[in-house]
């Protein structure tokens, strides 16, 4: 009982702190891996999770288990070859975004340069994005203004690329893939 009492109430605090929470029907994150040196193909993730809270402070996650290649076996390939998702479930992102987030007027777009932590695959690295916000009402809409490259070599992911490049018979898979999202928070009820 008092689990469930504790429980409920983490919960419910963490969506008290929540200035805004990821609508997840209406965000994306995709990846293109290019496999033979020229077939690019898309993939995403089915499961995102975030918050921003009133402070500007931006907590995001991507479950990994919920890649979606198109491809069932390839699905599965990804999960457990590259991203481990048995000791690595998901990829977090943190980001400070006071700076410029109480700034933010409804209807207006800015731009601009964050750097952004991103922990996958038990590494962490700094990244430098220019994230395009624009505030309509209550809702916040953040993209970037271009592709993020990821490096597998940043996040000691080099090896599981090559299990997948042996396993599909290909002569290649780039070890750099371009991410593109459009995250979309809803604002929340204080």
């Amino acid at each position: 009982m008092l689990k469930s009492v504790l429980l409920c109430a983490s919960l419910l605090s963490t969506q008290v702190f929540a200035a805004w929470q990821l609508d997840n029907s209406q965000s994306d994150l995709s990846i293109t891996s290019i496999k033979k040196s020229a077939i690019a193909e898309n993939h995403y993730f089915k499961e995102l999770e975030g918050t921003l809270s009133d402070d500007g402070e931006l907590e995001f996650s991507i479950d990994l288990k919920t890649i979606e290649s198109m491809i069932p076996i390839r699905n599965q390939r990804m999960q457990e070859m590259l991203f481990n998702v048995s000791s690595f479930p998901k990829a977090n992102i943190t980001a400070d975004l006071s700076k410029f987030y109480k700034t933010l007027n409804n209807g207006i777009q800015v731009i601009k340069s964050v750097p952004v932590e991103l922990s996958l695959h038990g590494q962490q690295q700094t990244l430098t994005l220019d994230l395009v916000v624009n505030k309509n009402n209550q809702q916040l809409h953040v993209t970037p203004q271009r592709a993020v490259l990821i490096k597998a070599s940043d996040f000691n992911m080099v090896a599981g690329i090559e299990a997948l490049r042996k396993v599909a018979g290909l002569d290649s898979i780039a070890t750099t893939v371009p991410v593109t999202f459009s995250l979309v928070f809803n604002e929340q009820a204080k």
